[in-house]
């Protein structure tokens, strides 16, 4: 089940409006189309779904101009305490290894969008982060740059003041030009990019560390309520639903084919396709239409030419690309280029 089909806690919605008000932004403004009031904001018994929350971060990020490595800087600011019941029995945990254990467990009460993994390499140890499903790609870098720089905050409060990340990586190729010296100051090093997985790598024997405050009852308790939490906060999604923000989340020039997308959705290919037809499509369709919906999207840039937006959507050759894009428009992606059809 993908982490937004859980609702949430107002805590990180609060940060983000208070981070905003700190920089002169109005409430309102921040606010706009979510839904939300800072009345539920600040009720502690509130739940906000995922898309309230990716509309406040879309607005923040409108209103401040979209600045280079802010998800870092805003990130930074997620404590311990932000979690409420979760992050105390992580620290309650005996060992640090227990506590990432726990966290992984119960992700979907991190605030996070990413999906985030966890491998050892010898004698380190690296939490992977998959982009988030999410299809604005300013709000996608955002995401990812703060529930990073999350992690990596929560790993040094768990483990202790001496905790240092061995290694930062990014799939990317474009640098934070501004923010590097922010960068290294949250997160203690500069990002190695162009690398294979977005990664935070560290010393395994930290994972070893008994924690000060462990607490077996506390522990054992947190981990009670957090399960009924989790239960209670899951909603209902759909395969169609969860294809989509798979196929959203989907590198450039990789669209999953459909064992892939079983895999991804850890279901089997017949059991992805019974379902899928039973909510009246079929994993062609939806492949078709977020193609489809992404050639427009990328037709609209003219920096791009047709054979690289053929390679971007994972066609083979740009006649491919040519002869799907007439199937579903009825003109030439090229003809498209020069006037669409009114």
């Amino acid at each position: 089940m993908s982490i937004q089909t859980y609702t949430r806690g107002p805590s990180s919605a609060l940060l983000l409006v208070s981070f905003g008000r700190e920089k002169g932004l109005p409430v309102a403004s921040l606010l706009a189309g979510s839904g939300l009031s800072l009345e539920q904001l600040q009720d502690p018994n509130s739940l906000l779904t995922a898309t309230q929350e990716l509309q406040l971060v879309s607005n923040l990020l409108g209103l401040l101009g979209n600045p280079r490595g802010l998800g870092y800087v805003v990130g930074a600011r997620y404590h311990f305490s932000s979690y409420g019941l979760f992050g105390y029995g992580l620290i309650s945990s005996p060992t640090a290894a227990d506590a990432l254990n726990l966290a992984l467990r119960f992700l979907p009460l991190t605030y996070a969008f990413a999906t985030i993994g966890y491998r050892v390499e010898q004698e380190l140890g690296v939490l992977t982060f998959a982009e988030p499903a999410v299809a604005d790609p300013a709000v996608r870098e955002f995401l990812l740059q703060r529930d990073m720089a999350a992690a990596a905050v929560l790993m040094k409060e768990i483990v202790g003041p001496d905790f240092r990340l061995t290694r930062f990586t990014r799939c990317n190729g474009r640098p934070v030009a501004r923010s590097t010296g922010e960068v290294e100051q949250i997160l203690g090093l500069s990002p190695a990019y162009r690398a294979e997985q977005h990664g935070l790598a560290f010393d395994r024997r930290f994972l070893t560390r008994a924690l000060p405050q462990a607490n077996p009852l506390t522990v054992s308790m947190c981990e009670q309520m957090c399960a009924q939490l989790l239960e209670r906060r899951s909603a209902p999604q759909g395969a169609t639903a969860l294809v989509r923000q798979y196929l959203e989340a989907a590198p450039s020039g990789s669209v999953p084919d459909l064992p892939s997308m079983a895999r991804l959705s850890r279901t089997s290919v017949r059991t992805l396709k019974r379902r899928l037809q039973e909510e009246g499509t079929s994993y062609r369709q939806l492949q078709s239409q977020h193609r489809s919906a992404r050639a427009l999207e990328l037709l609209g840039n003219p920096a791009l030419s047709l054979t690289q937006i053929a390679e971007r959507l994972g066609f083979s050759d740009l006649s491919s690309f040519s002869q799907s894009f007439k199937r579903w428009f009825g003109v030439a992606p090229s003809a498209y280029r020069q006037g669409p059809p009114g």
